[in-house]
This record gives structure tokens, C-alpha cells and sequence, in this order.
């Protein structure tokens, strides 16, 4: 059975669980979610003979939740996942993200590859440093809606958010739209009623969701609030200021990646050409696997094909 028990690291304290024995595996979570959303996944790597972590990342959940927006910055959260191998008495990990988690891990596996010893993303491929910031890109490309902006004003989102959590949940991740597909040429584009507005809330919920799962990440949300995993977006610019000195890097851990076919994440106007170009800036990518129908909550919607391909992926390691 999972623990749960809490740690200091990188000044701050993380709220982790935690199962088995052996090499160790820590697994970070996305917006809006939780360790929760590993549930499936602690115990398949347990039982293989993993000792698998999955912390609350800073911001969420039980972990704690610092008010300066430069305290969610790329190195900080990085540097969470470097204290925490310390921390469990190890020197060295595998890592493995998910959505925000994924990112997290690729700039862990690029600044540390000494401490990560491979690397597992689902859901959002690696993006090589672009020439100029995120948000002035779009900006110059004429974009002013996209949902990257729309979280930059500390305020805006939580309030949408927060009025009514139990429903924004429901309808994260359980509508169609942002967890699975959308047919639009401009994906995330946030109309004037709010983000919320681009998706449909589900009259039920997809069978991977059970009522019971839903009310965990509401709870933890109506403690917690949105805006330490907002302030994650609200570095977007800054994280590309402070990750210069490895511009035009390439990954070269281990690693594999996971999506879903009706991810919109992975749509062709967001981050599908980068999914297209990964085997080149990853040149030690094992393999790409693309779950058929399956949408951006991936591990949570198909975890025992997720879990198979995670085992498969640790033990060659050996």
C-alpha cells in the first residue's frame, strides 16, 4: 500500500507518495492535478520491483504553496526534484512528467543528466529554446487569446476557477476539448466568457473517472486553490530567460515518450511539430508511443497500457 509523508527540499515542503522498494522512479504531475493522478501507477511500478514517488508539486495539493510568482521559475522547480532524489537517500532517479510534470522533466534530464539516469514525458514532447520568449512569439504572430495568456494576470483564471471547483474539474477533466481532441485550426484559443467556455461539461463522466476521483482533486483544490499551478504559466517568459546557457541542447538520456491520438495538446498547431522533431533533439528516444484514442490525461485514461510501457522501458534500462 502507498505512504504518504512529507519532506524539506529547495526551501520548500513537498507532500509525497510513496510505494515500493528498489531503483527509484519519481513521477511529477501537470496542471491542474495531483500525486493523485499516479494512483494507477504506484503500484504497477511497485510490484516490478521500483521504489515509486510522486509528490504534490509545489503549489498543489498538500504541498506548500509560496505567494511569489518567480518561486514556480523553472530552476525552482527543477530543483525541487534534485533536493527530493537527496532527500530519499539516493543518488540517482528516473524521472517522469506528465503535461507541466513532462516539462519539468525534460529541463531536469537537460540540466542534471548526471543525477537523472533516463526520462519519461507523456503528453508534451520536449520544445528546444526558441529565438524569443513564448509569449512574444504569439504575440507577434498576432495571437492574444491563446490560454498561455490568459493565465498571465494574477487574478483572472482563479477567480473563473474558483467559483465553482467541483465543476471546473468535472469539466477539465472530463469534457471533451482540451482532454480529448478538438477540431478547431486554433486550438486554446479562450473565448471571452473564459477558459472554461471552450469545453463542454460532461452530463457523466468518462469511465477512467470515477466519481470519488473527481472529489479528491476538488477537495485539494478548494484547500490549495489554482494559483500556485497558474504561476507555473505566469514564468513562461522568465524560464526562457533563465534556461540561455542551454540554448540549441539536445537530451541525450533514455527516453520515452507517451501520448494520446485525441490529445489537443499534441494538435498540429501546438506542440505536434515538436512530437515530430523529438527524435532529433532526444537522439536516445526509445520510442514514441501514441495510444489510439486516448486524450491528454493519459495515465489516468489508459493506465494498464501506460503502466506496460513504463515497466518495459525501466527494465531495459538495465
Amino acid at each position: 500500500m502507498p505512504s504518504e509523508h512529507d519532506v524539506a527540499v529547495n526551501g520548500v515542503r513537498l507532500h509525497l507518495t510513496e510505494q515500493g522498494e528498489g531503483p527509484l522512479v519519481l513521477l511529477c504531475h501537470g496542471w491542474p492535478e495531483l500525486a493523485y493522478s499516479w494512483r494507477h501507477q504506484l503500484p504497477a511500478l511497485a510490484a516490478a520491483g521500483f521504489r515509486a514517488v510522486a509528490p504534490d508539486m509545489r503549489g498543489y495539493g498538500k504541498s506548500d504553496a509560496p505567494g511569489e510568482i518567480d518561486r514556480y521559475a523553472i530552476v525552482q522547480t527543477v530543483g525541487d526534484i534534485v533536493g527530493l532524489v537527496a532527500a530519499l537517500g539516493e543518488k540517482q532517479a528516473v524521472i517522469v512528467g506528465h503535461d507541466w510534470g513532462a516539462n519539468i522533466a525534460w529541463n531536469a534530464a537537460m540540466m542534471r543528466p548526471d543525477l537523472f539516469r533516463a526520462v519519461i514525458a507523456m503528453s508534451v514532447p520536449y520544445r528546444p529554446r526558441g529565438p524569443v520568449p513564448p509569449l512574444q512569439a504569439l504575440r507577434t504572430a498576432g495571437v492574444r487569446r491563446f490560454y498561455w495568456q490568459y493565465f498571465q494576470e494574477p487574478g483572472i483564471a482563479e477567480a473563473e476557477f474558483e467559483s465553482d471547483v467541483a465543476r471546473t474539474m468535472r469539466t477539465l477533466l472530463g469534457a471533451r476539448g482540451f482532454g480529448r481532441g478538438q477540431s478547431s485550426d486554433a486550438p486554446m484559443i479562450v473565448p471571452e466568457a473564459g477558459f472554461l467556455a471552450m469545453l463542454e461539461e460532461p452530463k457523466t463522466l468518462p469511465p477512467w473517472l470515477t466519481e470519488h476521483d473527481l472529489e479528491v482533486m476538488a477537495e485539494n483544490f478548494r484547500q490549495s486553490g489554482f494559483r500556485g499551478g497558474l504561476n507555473y504559466y505566469r514564468n513562461i517568459d522568465r524560464n526562457w530567460d533563465l534556461t540561455a546557457p542551454w540554448q540549441d541542447a539536445r537530451i541525450t538520456l533514455p527516453a520515452l515518450f507517451i501520448g494520446g491520438t485525441q490529445d489537443i495538446v499534441l494538435h498540429p498547431r501546438f506542440a505536434g511539430p515538436a512530437l515530430q522533431a523529438l527524435p532529433q533533439v532526444v537522439p536516445n528516444l526509445r520510442k514514441t508511443v501514441m495510444l489510439e484514442g486516448a486524450g491528454h490525461w493519459v495515465q489516468q485514461e489508459r493506465p494498464d497500457e501506460v503502466n506496460a510501457e513504463l515497466v518495459t522501458f525501466l527494465r531495459g534500462l538495465a
